[in-house]
C-alpha cells in the first residue's frame, strides 16, 4: 500500500492568492508578522504593493481590513488562529456588523500546533467566529480542499473565517476537487453509524471507518468542512439512515461542530451521539502527534465512540 502524500492546509494560502490575483481578482493581503508561517508571504513576493504588514497588532490589522474592504477590495487578513481571537471586538464591529468583504485565514489552528504549547493552541476559534452574525466558517480537510475553499471565499461576498493547520496531514482529495459552501461531502457511505468530521479529523475518521469495517461495522463519513452554514439536510439524512452519529473535531466539544450538530439534530432527528474532540481543557507542548494522542484525537478513539453510540441505538 502506497503511503498517501501529505501537506499542511496552510500551504494553500499564498500560492492560491497569487494565482487568483493574476487571474483578475482584486485582492489586498494584510499580515500580522506571521506571513512566512501562514504562507501569505508568497503573495507579498508577487504583489508587494498589495501586501501590508501590521506587526504584532491583530486588532489594528482587522480594523484596517474593514477599511480596505469599504474601498471595494477583497481583503485577506492572515495570522495564527489563536491570535485572530485577540481582535474579537474589531471583528464584530468593523467586519461582521457591516458585513464587509474580509476573509480571515488563520493558520496553526487547533492543538496540532504541538511544540508551540497551550498558549498558541486555539481550541475555541471557530466557536467564536460562528458566534458572529454574517460570518461563514470553514475548516478544510486537506490542502486541496483548502485551495478550493480559498478560491470560493475570494469569489463570494461577505466575511469568512478559514482555519488552516500547521502539520502535514494526508491528502484526501485529488487536485482540482471543488468545494460547495454549506454542503457536506460524503467520503464513505455506510448504514450503521455516521462519523461527521472536519479538518485533520476527517482523515482520522476515514481510518476509523476502515477499522470498523474490519469489525463488520458499516460507517458513513461526512466531511463537514462548512461549520457555518451547517448542512442540516445531510445531518438529518444521516441520522435517519444510520441512527447514530459521532462528531470528530480538533476543537472544544462543548462549543464546536459537535455542539452545533447536536442542536440541529435535537430539533429534527434526535439520535444517539458521541463526541471526539477537546474535552474542556487546554493543550500542552509536544509534537503534533503526541498532543493529538494526549487529547484523544485519534482514529482509535473514533472507533471507540462509534462502538459506544451503536450500542445505544434503539
Amino acid at each position: 500500500m502506497t503511503t498517501p502524500p501529505t501537506a499542511a492546509t496552510r500551504e494553500a494560502l499564498g500560492s492560491t492568492l497569487v494565482r487568483l490575483q493574476r487571474a483578475g481578482a482584486d485582492i489586498v493581503v494584510l499580515d500580522a508578522d506571521l506571513g512566512k508561517s501562514t504562507t501569505a508571504r508568497g503573495f507579498k513576493d508577487a504583489f508587494p504593493d498589495r501586501f501590508f504588514s501590521f506587526g504584532v497588532a491583530e486588532q489594528n490589522m482587522v480594523s484596517a481590513a474593514g477599511g480596505f474592504a469599504t474601498t471595494g477590495h477583497v481583503v485577506v487578513a492572515s495570522t495564527f488562529a489563536v491570535f485572530a481571537e485577540h481582535a474579537f471586538d474589531q471583528l464584530r464591529m468593523s467586519i461582521a456588523q457591516p458585513r464587509l468583504n474580509v476573509k480571515i485565514v488563520a493558520s496553526h489552528g487547533g492543538v496540532s500546533v504541538g511544540e508551540d504549547g497551550a498558549s498558541a493552541e486555539s481550541v475555541e476559534d471557530y466557536a467564536l467566529f460562528s458566534s458572529l452574525v454574517n460570518f461563514v466558517v470553514v475548516v478544510p480537510a486537506d490542502v486541496v480542499e483548502a485551495e478550493a475553499i480559498i478560491e470560493a471565499a475570494i469569489a463570494a461576498p461577505g466575511p469568512w473565517y478559514i482555519r488552516t493547520g500547521r502539520p502535514k496531514i494526508p491528502v484526501i482529495y485529488t487536485q482540482g476537487a471543488r468545494f460547495t459552501l454549506g454542503k457536506a461531502d460524503m467520503l464513505r457511505d455506510g448504514g450503521d453509524v455516521t462519523i461527521v468530521a472536519c479538518g485533520l479529523m476527517v482523515g482520522r475518521s476515514l481510518q476509523a471507518a476502515e477499522a470498523l469495517a474490519q469489525q463488520g461495522v458499516s460507517a458513513r463519513v461526512l466531511n463537514m468542512a462548512t461549520i457555518r452554514p451547517l448542512d442540516i439536510a445531510a445531518l438529518s439524512t444521516a441520522a435517519r439512515e444510520t441512527g447514530a452519529i459521532v462528531v470528530a473535531e480538533e476543537h472544544l466539544v462543548h462549543s464546536g461542530l459537535g455542539a452545533m450538530c447536536a442542536q440541529a439534530l435535537a430539533q429534527i432527528a434526535p439520535v444517539p451521539m458521541e463526541f471526539v474532540g477537546v474535552q474542556d481543557r487546554y493543550g500542552e507542548s509536544g509534537t503534533s502527534d503526541e498532543v493529538l494522542e494526549l487529547m484523544g484525537l485519534t482514529a482509535a478513539k473514533v472507533v471507540e465512540a462509534a462502538q459506544r453510540v451503536i450500542a445505544r441505538k434503539r
